[in-house]
C-alpha cells in the first residue's frame, strides 16, 4: 500500500511527509492517547481545563501546530453537550527532530495539550457530563503513519456549594503540562529582514548568558527549517539571524514564535522558553496565573452534515458543473456525438449513456480514493491537487491540444465526430463514451459550484466509505443530464439529423478547447516561471508536429508512412523530456514579489492582534470560479471602494502550488479546495462567503464592518 502511495504521489509532484516510507505500522502501538479532566467536578459556567495526553514509543514523535518540513500537528474535532464550547489547542514547548535532511518540530515521548472548557450557566446536578473527542495525528519515525483515537471523559455536576477540587491523580500531570508552555516574552521585540535572511532582536538584559538558542516560528514557510539558527548576545539584547525560507515572497513583517535557550545561573543552566511576538494569554502560552485563554465556539463541519445531506449537495454540486466553463466544450462535443448515434436503436444510445456515466464515476471515484489515501498518509493536499503539478497541468493541455486538432481536421483521432474520448481507441464508440467521461472529470476539477464546498470538505473528514460515496453522488449529478438525455427517447427524437452541417459545427467546437489549452498554458506560467513557460510553449509545437507528421503518413506509401511514424515518435519523445523538465519552483516568482498582499497566517494573525478586520481571498490559478469571482466581484470599483471606506485589509492566498498554511486554514473552515472567502469584522470567527460572489453580496457581507475613519483608508490596496 504505502508503494503505491509513493508511486501516486511522484506522479503529482508530492511526497510523503517524512525522509522514506518503509511501511505501514499498527498505529496503535504506536500512540496511546487519553483524554484526562483536571477538576473532580464541574460546575455551571465555571471554565475547566481537560488535558490529551499522548504518549509515544521510543524514538517516534508527533508534531507541533508547526510541524517543520514535513509532518502534521495533531487535530481535535470535539463532540460536547448542547452549551458547551472547547477552546483552542495549548501547544507545550517543541523540540527541533531532525530526520535525514528535513527538520521537525514536535514532540518525542510524550506531550500533554490543554483545553479550556466552557459548560453553561445552568447544568442538571444529577446528570454526569460526557465530552467526546476525536483526535487526529500523524506519528514518524523515518516512516510516518497516521493514527486517529476516539476519546471519551464523564465528568460529574457539582453539588450546590461542593467544591470541586483536583481530580485525584491529576494534580501533577496538570502542573507538568502548565510548566511545558511557554510564557509571555517580557522583552520589547523587533524584526529585521536584509540578504535573504531574518532577524528577532530582544531587549534582553545585559549579559544574558544564553546558549542552545532555538527559534520556532508560528508560519510554516517563514525560515529554512533545517538551517543553522545564528544567535548572539550583546549590551543591545539577544539577537537570532535566520534562513529565509521562500526569498520570491516579500520578507514578513512579524515573526512570532516560541524562543528556547539555556539560561547559565549559579546553580547551573535553565531551561526558558518565551512566546515572542504573541499577546498574554493567547493560546500555547501560559499567563502568569497559568490560566488558559477564553475559550471559542468550535466548528465542527463534519457534525452539521450527514451522509444523506452531504450526498445531497454533492449531488446538486455536480448537476452545477455542467455549466461551469470547464466541462462545457467536452460536454458540447459529447452531445454532438449523440447526433452520429441518433439512427442506432436506442438500446445501443443508451448503453453510450451508461457508459459515459461509467467513466465519470470510476474517475470520480479513482480521483477521491487517491486524495482520501494521501490526505490519510498526511499529505496537505485538498479538491484539485492534481492540477498543482506542472506535470499534470501540462499534460492535460497538450491532451485537449491534440484534441482541437482533431475537431479542426489537421489529425483524425477516431472514428467519427465523438470527441476526443473515441479518439483513445480505434475500438468501438462505447469506450469513446468512457473515456469522455473520465476527461470530463478532470477538466471539471478546477471548478467549484455552489453546495460542493461543504460537501466536499464532509467527505474528507469521514471514513473512506462515506467519502467515497458522496464523491460518487457528485460524479452522479455530472453525469446524469447526458445520462438523462440518451434514456429519454422524446429527446432524442428533437436531435436534428445528421448531416453537412456537423463538420462546420465539429470545426467551431474546436476553439472552446484551444480557449481551455490556453488557460491551462496561462497556469502553467504561474507555476512555473518564463522558462517554464518557454518550454510549455514549444511542447504544444511538439504536439502539433506529431500530428502533422502521423496525419502524413496514412497513405505515402510503405517509406512514407515510416518516415512519418518516426518523426511522430521523435517529436512525442522530445515532448516527454521537455514537459519532465519542467521547472517545478515555487509558483509565480515574479507574481510572490511583487503582490505585498499574500496571505501568511503570521500576518494575518498579526493584523487581527491589532484589531483590524480583514478580508482573505484563498484562490488559485487552476480555479476558474475563484478567477471569475476575482474579476466580477473583488475587483470591481464598488467592492473595492466598500473595502476602502471600512479600512478593510485584503489578504490573497495562493494555493496554485502546495501551501500548508492554506490548507490548514481551508480545513479550519471545513473545506478541501478552493475558493473560500472570510471576513474578519472584529473579534470571533470569520463571516465564511458562499462560493459564488457578485458585487451585491460582497458589499452586504460588508456592512458587518463599521465605516473607518477617512485617515483609515488603507486597505484599497494589499497589506504591506
Amino acid at each position: 500500500m504505502i508503494r503505491l502511495l509513493a508511486l501516486a504521489l511522484a506522479l503529482f509532484g508530492l511526497s510523503l511527509p517524512a525522509a522514506s516510507a518503509q511501511g505501514f505500522k499498527v498505529p496503535a502501538d504506536l500512540v496511546k492517547a487519553s483524554l484526562v479532566g483536571e477538576p473532580s467536578a464541574i460546575r455551571p459556567g465555571e471554565p475547566f481545563t481537560v488535558a490529551i495526553r499522548m504518549v509515544m514509543r521510543p524514538h517516534w514523535h508527533v508534531y507541533w501546530r508547526n510541524p517543520g518540513d514535513s509532518g502534521l500537528a495533531p487535530e481535535v474535532a470535539w463532540t460536547l453537550p448542547a452549551g458547551f464550547s472547547a477552546g483552542a489547542i495549548q501547544w507545550p514547548v517543541p523540540s527541533r527532530i531532525p530526520v535525514s535532511h528535513l527538520m521537525n518540530f514536535g514532540y518525542e515521548g510524550e506531550v500533554v495539550l490543554l483545553t479550556q472548557v466552557a459548560p453553561p450557566a445552568t447544568l442538571a446536578p444529577s446528570k454526569p457530563v460526557t465530552l467526546q473527542a476525536k483526535l487526529t495525528y500523524l506519528v514518524c519515525e523515518r516512516e510516518c503513519v497516521p493514527g486517529s483515537a476516539e476519546l471519551r471523559l464523564t465528568l460529574p455536576v457539582a453539588q450546590g456549594g461542593t467544591s470541586t477540587g483536583v481530580a485525584p491523580g491529576s494534580m501533577m500531570l496538570f502542573e507538568a503540562a502548565r510548566a511545558a508552555l511557554p510564557v509571555p516574552a517580557p522583552w520589547p521585540v523587533r524584526y529585521g529582514a536584509e540578504n535573504g535572511r531574518l532577524q528577532v532582536h530582544l531587549a534582553t538584559p545585559p549579559g544574558l548568558a544564553a546558549s542552545s538558542v532555538a527559534y520556532f516560528p508560528y508560519a510554516e514557510t517563514a525560515i529554512e527549517n533545517a538551517a543553522a539558527q545564528e544567535a548572539r548576545s550583546d549590551a543591545d539584547g539577544l539577537h537570532i539571524d535566520l534562513a529565509r525560507g521562500d526569498t520570491t515572497e516579500a520578507a514578513p513583517a512579524t515573526l512570532p514564535g516560541v524562543l528556547t535557550f539555556d539560561e547559565a545561573t549559579p546553580d547551573g543552566p535553565v531551561r526558558r522558553a518565551y512566546a515572542v511576538g504573541e499577546a498574554p494569554g493567547a493560546a500555547g502560552t501560559a499567563t502568569a496565573s497559568a490560566a488558559p485563554s477564553a475559550p471559542v465556539p468550535v466548528q465542527a463541519p463534519d457534525e452539521s452534515l450527514t451522509l444523506w445531506s452531504a450526498a445531497g449537495l454533492a449531488f446538486l454540486g455536480g448537476l452545477l458543473l455542467n455549466l461551469m466553463p470547464c466541462v462545457f466544450p467536452v460536454l458540447s462535443i459529447k452531445v454532438l456525438s449523440l447526433v452520429t448515434h441518433s439512427g442506432e436503436p436506442a438500446g445501443r444510445v443508451r448503453l453510450h449513456g451508461l457508459a459515459y456515466t461509467a467513466g465519470v464515476l470510476a474517475s470520480f471515484l479513482a480521483l477521491a480514493g487517491l486524495l482520501i489515501a494521501l490526505k490519510g498518509a498526511g499529505a496537505g493536499i485538498g479538491w484539485g491537487f492534481q492540477l498543482q503539478s506542472p506535470l499534470v497541468v501540462a499534460g492535460l493541455a497538450y491532451l485537449l491540444f491534440a484534441m482541437g486538432l482533431s475537431l479542426s481536421g489537421v489529425v483524425h483521432l477516431g472514428a467519427g465526430i465523438a470527441g476526443l474520448g473515441d479518439g483513445l481507441t480505434r475500438r468501438a464508440g462505447l469506450e469513446g463514451s468512457f473515456f469522455t467521461g473520465v476527461l470530463a472529470t478532470v477538466v471539471a476539477t478546477p471548478c467549484t459550484a455552489p453546495f460542493m464546498g461543504s460537501a466536499v470538505g464532509f467527505a474528507l473528514t469521514q471514513e473512506a466509505g462515506v467519502g467515497l460515496a458522496v464523491f460518487a453522488s457528485l460524479g452522479l449529478g455530472l453525469a446524469l443530464p447526458f445520462l438523462a438525455l440518451t434514456i429519454w427517447p422524446a429527446a432524442l427524437r428533437r436531435l436534428p439529423r445528421p448531416g453537412a452541417w456537423m463538420d462546420t459545427l465539429k470545426g467551431a467546437l474546436a476553439f472552446p478547447i484551444y480557449a481551455t489549452v490556453a488557460w491551462l498554458v496561462w497556469v502553467l506560467s504561474q507555476q512555473v516561471g518564463s522558462a517554464g513557460l518557454l518550454a510549455a510553449l514549444v511542447g504544444l509545437v511538439l504536439v502539433g508536429l506529431a500530428a502533422w507528421a502521423w496525419e502524413r503518413g496514412h497513405g505515402a506509401g510503405p517509406a512514407g508512412t515510416w518516415i512519418a511514424r518516426v518523426t511522430a515518435a521523435a517529436a512525442l519523445a522530445a515532448l516527454a523530456i521537455l514537459t519532465l523538465g519542467l521547472d517545478r519552483d515555487r509558483a509565480g516568482a515574479e507574481t510572490a514579489q511583487a503582490d505585498a498582499g499574500a496571505f501568511t497566517q503570521a500576518r494575518l494573525d498579526g493584523l487581527l492582534a491589532q484589531g483590524k478586520p480583514v478580508f482573505v481571498n484563498m484562490t488559485a490559478a487552476w480555479c476558474i470560479t475563484c478567477q471569475v469571482n476575482e474579476r466580477a466581484a473583488l475587483r470591481s470599483e464598488a467592492v473595492q471602494a466598500g473595502l476602502k471606506a471600512r479600512g478593510i485589509t485584503y489578504l490573497k492566498g495562493d494555493w496554485t502550488n502546495q501551501n500548508p498554511e492554506i490548507t490548514r486554514l481551508l480545513e479550519r473552515h471545513g473545506r478541501s479546495g478552493v475558493p473560500l472567502y472570510l471576513l474578519y469584522a472584529g473579534s470571533g470567527e470569520p463571516a465564511v462567503l458562499p462560493q459564488i460572489l457578485t458585487p451585491g453580496l460582497v458589499l452586504e457581507a460588508l456592512q458587518a464592518v463599521p465605516l473607518a475613519a477617512t485617515d483609515r483608508s488603507a486597505a484599497l490596496t494589499p497589506e504591506r
